[in-house]
């Protein structure tokens, strides 16, 4: 079975090794001269499926309880399960009662537990939710790391790129975005990147904001990832200025210490979404779609990927699987 993917983010990476440990011959291509610059490079990379059913339906999270397994696998040692603490400041501290009735999977924590989890946290929140059986991973890291032992699977990627001489069996379009249907619409996600060697973090800490739920994810080399906006809009533009003091607030509410960080980059993807925003796998055999991922790639794309897969290898009960999970 020979596959062409179109896209060379998380979506299209995780169905090319999906494809690839299941004997079929996969072909990428990626329009992008590297793997960086897409919206899967500027993601948070959590896997958090309990915080996520917030904001979600059912749905995700029933897809994402095994994205931390299936990315072990994938990756041996990129996936860090420490889980997720939820903490707000004191003025804020009911919100923490709205979100835990809308989610499920965490204990509640008094100040001494927080202090015991984060010691860099001692003292500044009274109360948080801990989510002890969610995880979290580098993306670019993740990205890379496939990207590189995809070769050695079988696999070809070809970068700056739009097509392959040969036909192949089954063509798979993974360019979000880029698949400009009528029906996707753009969510815009800005971020920063900060560096200080004056706190430590072992998890992904979210913090409860009047507008947006602000998340710090920390990164090796004493970086840490602050994001993550949601604009109803598909401008790749820079990040703007209200959206840098608000991270940037965010980042100074939960520790002090960030407001010396040095500040070391911004960013700004554009993920794809339906009206329900969930993914969907959408195809006839011969040409398939993958799209929808929003602001779940690392947490549902490997759902996704097994999904296609057994369309494209034949498991007649797949398609109707997936259908029947976004109804």
């Amino acid at each position: 079975m020979k596959v062409l993917i179109r896209g060379a983010g998380v979506a299209g990476l995780t169905l090319a090794h999906e494809l690839a440990t299941r004997g079929a011959e996969v072909t990428v291509v990626e329009k992008r001269g590297e793997i960086a610059g897409n919206a899967s490079w500027q993601a948070g990379g959590m896997l958090a499926p309990w915080c996520e059913r917030e904001s979600a339906e059912e749905t995700v999270l029933t897809l994402g309880r095994g994205a931390a397994d299936w990315w072990d696998r994938a990756l041996p040692g990129h996936v860090s399960r420490n889980g997720t603490l939820m903490v707000a400041p004191a003025r804020d501290a009911g919100e923490l009662d709205r979100f835990g009735h809308r989610t499920s999977g965490f204990k509640q924590l008094g100040a001494d537990e927080i202090a015991a989890l984060e010691p860099a946290l001692a003292g500044r929140f009274g109360r948080g939710l801990f989510f002890a059986e969610e995880a979290h991973l580098d993306p670019r890291k993740a990205l890379l790391a496939l990207s590189e032992a995809l070769p050695g699977m079988g696999t070809r990627l070809e970068f700056g790129c739009r097509t392959v001489s040969a036909i192949p069996d089954v063509e798979v379009d993974c360019t979000g975005i880029a698949d400009r249907r009528p029906e996707l619409r753009g969510v815009r996600g800005e971020m920063l990147i900060l560096r200080t060697g004056e706190i430590s973090l072992a998890r992904p800490v979210r913090l409860l904001h009047p507008r947006i739920p602000i998340y710090v994810v920390p990164r090796r080399e004493n970086l840490f990832m602050v994001g993550a906006t949601m604009i109803e809009c598909d401008a790749a533009g820079p990040i703007t200025a209200r959206s840098t003091m608000e991270l940037l607030s965010a980042a100074y509410a939960l520790h002090p210490a960030f407001g010396e960080a040095e500040l070391v980059e911004t960013g700004v993807g554009v993920r794809p979404a339906f009206a329900d925003n969930l993914p969907r796998v959408e195809g006839d055999g011969r040409r398939i779609r993958i799209n929808g991922l929003y602001r779940h790639g690392f947490l549902l794309a490997p759902a996704m990927a097994r999904q296609a897969a057994d369309i494209i290898l034949g498991n007649p009960a797949a398609k109707e699987l997936t259908l029947e999970a976004h109804r």
